[in-house]
């Protein structure tokens, strides 16, 4: 994932290693220092075995562990740091064994997700309990972790990190002929809440006929938004564009006037975090339109920094588009007000120093007594 590719690679202060089970796509993110442990032969027969017959997350083997522990001991590491929750779960006979601290951090999706089930709600605090910092994208993330039964003075906000000069602010000049353009970027999956953006945009689209949006990403729901921008008499105004690359995606924020993202809870409990495509499009100049979500509210203040609607409120999010399209000026000052906001709390420099204090404190074993440090 970028985000993280970006976090390691911009470490000074320390020297990172990766341990991954695969590698893709090298030549866009370069990176010598990793090594590539396969999952083994019998892992597909392991995971059935934990999650249909005993109902319960899977987690590696005893050689696996050893082989692990080997690399790490040949690396001389002095810190592991896992990212994502559901992993570290996996990872618990590692995390148990290895003497060094271990930091696990959660990015949103990796929190509820089947939770309600009691054998994951157990390996998950019992993960909790044994790593010593737990890193968190926004301070709803860890609100819920204290809820879970996190030990508070064990968590961290760790925000995503934008490099700012990878985005520009750059003043829009906005349409007089009611030609906007939306755009709304990231994975098609249900807490993206697409189905409202189409609906918003269809409402939208009846007072201003020559409007577009674009939706760059990939995902299970593609089929079924463009049938349900077809049904909703849209569909040669939205187009579907795919992956986009950094550059094509830098691209398309400026061709812009508004970012669309009303994130809403998935059935399984998956949630957000604060979404990197919002904040990079914020950092950009395009004005954002978002939901109440997640950690979302950390980033964008409603009416101040960007406009925040209910979960799945299609309806408001189409009023609240229209209204602003018809005050160009307070589009201008909130599209000011949300680069300002991106540069205070998530530029990639200062929050990556922090992730490096978050090491040296975890390494230290002295825990600092705020949850918001």
């Amino acid at each position: 994932m970028l985000h993280i590719y970006r976090q390691i690679t911009a470490l000074g202060r320390v020297r990172p290693i990766v341990i991954a089970q695969k590698r893709e796509a090298a030549e866009r993110f370069p990176f010598d220092a990793v090594t590539v442990l396969p999952k083994p032969a019998t892992h597909f027969l392991r995971r059935i075995w934990y999650r249909q017959l005993k109902d319960a997350p899977w987690q590696i083997s005893r050689g696996e562990t050893a082989r692990l522990l080997g690399i790490l001991a040949a690396e001389r590491a002095e810190l592991l740091h896992i990212y994502f929750g559901h992993i570290a779960v996996h990872l618990l006979p590692l995390i148990e064994r290895w003497a060094k601290p271990t930091v696990v951090s959660f990015h949103g999706a990796d929190v509820m997700v089947d939770l309600e089930k009691p054998a994951y709600r157990s390996a998950t605090v019992r993960m909790l309990d044994a790593v010593r910092l737990v890193l968190v994208r926004s301070e709803s993330l860890g609100d819920a972790l204290v809820r879970l039964g996190c030990a508070p003075d064990k968590i961290r906000i760790q925000r995503t990190g934008i490099p700012l000069h990878e985005f520009e602010f750059r003043p829009r000049s906005w349409p007089i002929d009611g030609s906007w353009r939306f755009v709304q970027a990231g994975r098609l999956i249900e807490k993206k809440g697409l189905r409202t953006t189409l609906e918003a945009f269809a409402a939208f689209a009846r007072e201003h006929r020559s409007a577009q949006l674009t939706i760059a990403g990939e995902g299970p729901l593609l089929g079924e938004l463009q049938e349900m921008a077809q049904r909703l008499g849209v569909g040669g105004r939205v187009s579907f564009v795919g992956f986009a690359s950094q550059a094509e995606l830098r691209a398309l924020f400026y061709q812009s006037h508004m970012f669309l993202h009303p994130s809403e809870t998935g059935p399984d409990g998956n949630q957000e975090g604060v979404p990197n495509a919002m904040l990079e499009a914020m950092a950009s100049g395009l004005p954002v339109f978002a939901t109440t979500h997640g950690g979302i509210p950390e980033a964008v203040q409603d009416g101040v920094s960007g406009v925040l609607v209910p979960e799945r409120d299609a309806d408001a999010l189409a009023q609240r588009l229209l209204e602003m399209a018809a005050r160009p000026e307070a589009l201008s000052t909130m599209a000011e007000r949300g680069a300002e906001a991106v540069a205070e709390k998530f530029e990639q420099r200062a929050q990556v120093r922090k992730l490096e204090e978050c090491y040296f404190e975890a390494m230290t074993g002295r825990l600092r007594a705020s949850a918001n440090a």
